[in-house]
């Protein structure tokens, strides 16, 4: 039995199968590439659902975790720390926001985002007691808490883990008039993501976002864009928002955050929004942790730049015309913005499972998602000639299927 059989097997037997992973076991990363404890390279189109925007092993983000190593991980929030007013501070500009609240992990920071909005809804907008509701789309995906599970529409998140949490309208994404009819005077927020990654890199209609924001502000609602998989330089933008020059009244961030070394995840709102918040209201003992606010600073250095995301913006061209070329080939849809794409394969060739096996053999590491699409995000360090070779291994890959 080889090293990667005997691990898998292991892993299989010792630990709950929350996840079908593909049979790969990765040792080594650099860059946009990853190596299997075989010694076998693959190209990494996935980077940990957008969390490696900035590549593996980016030294900048190294280098601050190192040096923070060395001298402070964690006091907790019941004290100060030398590296929490700067990150909150370059954060709360990058965001344009007054403040953030630090947390860990997107889930609680969507979490966060929703006691907010309930909090505001009662003390500043006035809604009744327990009255508070939220609309929220068709088709999400915000994390796997029971709370956020409850207003999921996928079976397999949603099924069997009632009682469900009361306080969220479902409504169609991508349509405005929509979310008009679910408004009435106890909602105080419309939470959504800019572009539905899990779904399949579903990107809402021209106008879309722009006329939630109308929504938003006609009604006293606020609106929360969740970006912890769009945000952060994926989309070409820092934020996916940008693309219609959109200013959501909280931003919800995550993966990138944490520049691929610790889990790092904040809201971020003006002082009116998350002034709500007071002393025992909420808390996260790791949220905001030396070591993170250090990581985070780095990854708000990069961003400072706008390099991640003209480069981002610049590649998906290619990406895009690549996918392209597919379509009619076993491709039926492409849909990109930036280095993000969501590719539907033809049913009748294959699943999207079968494809990522395909590509895993090919030294491309890919992820499906709902039956026949698979998601392609590979880090923005990414080489022009790599994402070729990516879409020339998919061209391969659907070539075969399609002959069996």
């Amino acid at each position: 039995m080889s090293t990667t059989d005997k691990l898998i097997e292991l892993s299989e037997r010792r630990s709950a199968h929350n996840y079908h992973p593909l049979p790969v076991v990765i040792s080594q990363a650099d860059g946009a590439w990853v190596t299997d404890v075989d010694g076998r390279r693959y190209l990494d189109c996935l980077a940990g659902y957008s969390s490696l925007n900035f590549g593996h092993g980016n030294e900048k983000i190294l280098a601050a975790a190192r040096a923070q190593l060395d001298r402070l991980t964690l006091t907790s929030r019941a004290f100060y720390h030398d590296q929490f007013a700067d990150f909150c501070a370059g954060l709360a500009d990058l965001t344009g926001k007054d403040m953030v609240l630090p947390m860990n992990t997107g889930a609680e920071a969507v979490e966060t985002a929703i006691k907010v909005a309930r909090k505001w809804g009662y003390q500043v907008k006035g809604v009744a007691p327990d009255q508070a509701n939220i609309i929220v789309m068709e088709d999400n995906f915000h994390g796997r808490t029971t709370t956020i599970v409850s207003f999921s529409t996928d079976p397999v998140a949603h099924d069997h883990f009632g009682p469900y949490t009361p306080g969220f309208r479902i409504v169609k994404y991508g349509t405005a008039e929509a979310i008009r009819d679910a408004i009435d005077e106890n909602t105080v927020a419309v939470l959504l993501e800019p572009i539905q990654g899990e779904a399949g890199v579903l990107i809402p209609p021209d106008g879309y976002l722009t006329q939630v924001r109308e929504l938003c502000t006609e009604n006293n609602v606020l609106f929360i864009a969740d970006e912890i998989q769009s945000g952060l330089g994926r989309t070409g933008k820092t934020f996916a928002v940008e693309h219609e020059g959109v200013v959501p009244d909280m931003y919800i961030m995550g993966k990138a955050l944490g520049g691929g070394v610790i889990p790092v995840s904040a809201v971020a709102a003006n002082s009116d929004v998350l002034g709500v918040i007071k002393p025992g209201t909420h808390g996260s003992t790791f949220g905001g942790n030396p070591l993170a606010c250090a990581v985070g600073r780095a990854v708000v250095d990069i961003l400072g730049t706008g390099e991640f995301q003209e480069r981002a913006a610049r590649l998906g061209e290619v990406l895009h015309a690549g996918l392209l070329g597919l379509v009619g080939q076993g491709v039926v849809t492409v849909r990109t913005r930036g280095l993000w794409a969501g590719v539907d394969i033809d049913p009748s060739i294959a699943t999207g499972r079968e494809v990522c096996e395909a590509l895993l053999k090919r030294g491309v590491l890919a992820k499906d998602t709902h039956g026949s699409t698979i998601r392609l995000a590979p880090p923005i360090v990414v080489a022009e000639e790599d994402l070729a070779f990516a879409v020339a291994q998919l061209a391969d890959a659907l070539k075969e299927l399609s002959a069996r």
